[in-house]
């Protein structure tokens, strides 16, 4: 998955898991409020893989930046 790919999925499963806590903590669900966190707590770290895909990606670029101006 790509970097932006990894944010939007991200996004969408914590906006899920809040979702889901607060239906959970209406209703008293407790499993609710579980299913929601753990969706919740999957989607930042779906977002934070993105995130350090795109640093990789930027500092490739970088790098490749600055060895091509090396060569000329």
């Amino acid at each position: 998955m790509g970097s932006t790919t990894d944010k939007i999925k991200g996004a969408a499963n914590e906006g899920m898991g809040k979702a889901k806590q607060g239906i959970g903590e209406a209703t008293g669900s407790d499993r609710m409020k579980g299913e929601g966190a753990v969706q919740e707590v999957k989607g930042k770290g779906q977002q934070a893989m993105g995130d350090a895909k795109e640093a990789a990606k930027d500092a490739v670029d970088r790098a490749a930046a600055a060895a091509k101006r090396g060569t000329e």
